[in-house]
């Protein structure tokens, strides 16, 4: 198969490239995925957007990734892309494609002057890895829908000084909506967040009595993260949802309890089990662990003598 890397900067030449009519509007789009060519050219083929992308596809069957992860549409999932991420799309040869569902793609630019083109960058579900897809409702498919057609409806109307503002305040309805949802999600999903957590919890005590704290020091959030292939905001909103703790207080308190472990079971010297631990410095363990627990390391042991 051959392989093409394609950057597409403007909504417009995705439109040329994709056999669509010129956009209504240079930077917003809404596209019908039915309309799409249907016998796709063979080839492995990586593209880079300039733009925001926002999709619900169905019947959608070629294998993907998003970024260097596996990326499965699933039926009712919605999936968010930012500018500069990188997708890959892997097409057999002779493969026919019957997608439906619809695309909003938007440019940066309609953001402009707007609180939309700061406040974009707290929805995190534009970092999110292939399987922190948002698993959507018949209603809330619905909902998001008719949103997807209100923003439509605008751009192809007579352009005037409204339409900037009534175009990004739906976006933001359509965000504030996936938020929503994806908390929903977090509770609903309740077993698959479990078997999360019961996979940190093993990758944890495997790092912490493997010796890695003393040679490579305390593991940090993107480690974690990546080892247990999500994202760190997904990783961090999943243990907020079930444990009320980011990743970082989940991993300090894990170290802590080791910490009182060896400070009850063992004759090392508060500065041995520091090192242990990790830490460079004592003052820095200490400081934690008085954090944590409102005692030093010193007392706590002396608490039971």
């Amino acid at each position: 198969m051959s392989k093409v890397v394609t950057h597409i900067k403007t909504i417009s030449e995705f439109h040329q490239m994709a056999g669509l009519p010129k956009p209504a509007h240079p930077l917003i789009s809404v596209i019908h995925l039915g309309r799409l060519n249907r016998r796709l050219q063979e080839g492995t083929f990586t593209r880079v957007f300039d733009f925001y992308s926002v999709s619900l596809k169905k019947n959608f069957h070629l294998k993907m990734k998003y970024g260097q992860q596996p990326h499965d549409f699933e039926e009712g999932a919605l999936h968010f892309m930012a500018p500069a991420q990188v997708l890959t799309i892997e097409i057999e040869k002779d493969q026919v494609h019957n997608p439906s569902g619809w695309m909003i793609l938007f440019h940066p630019d309609l953001l402009w002057n707007t609180p939309l083109a700061q406040g974009i960058k707290q929805y995190d579900f534009f970092g999110y890895a292939a399987n922190e897809a948002l698993f959507l409702s018949d209603k809330e498919e619905m909902m998001l829908t008719a949103i997807a057609e209100h923003i439509e409806q605008e751009y192809q109307a007579n352009i005037d000084r409204f339409s900037q503002n009534v175009i990004v305040a739906q976006l933001e309805l359509l965000f504030t909506y996936a938020e929503r949802f994806y908390q929903r999600q977090f509770i609903t999903r309740s077993k698959a967040g479990h078997e999360l957590l019961t996979r940190l919890e093993q990758l944890l005590n495997h790092y912490f009595t493997s010796g890695a704290l003393a040679q490579q020091g305390l593991p940090t959030v993107t480690w974690i993260a990546e080892s247990l292939h999500v994202s760190p905001n997904y990783l961090t909103g999943l243990l907020k949802s079930l444990t009320g703790m980011n990743t970082q207080q989940h991993l300090h308190n894990k170290l802590i309890e080791l910490a009182k472990e060896k400070l009850s079971t063992t004759n090392l010297s508060v500065s041995e089990i520091a090192y242990e631990l990790g830490f460079e410095h004592l003052a820095s363990f200490s400081k934690l662990f008085k954090t944590k627990t409102n005692i030093s390391p010193l007392e706590f042991r002396q608490s039971f003598n």
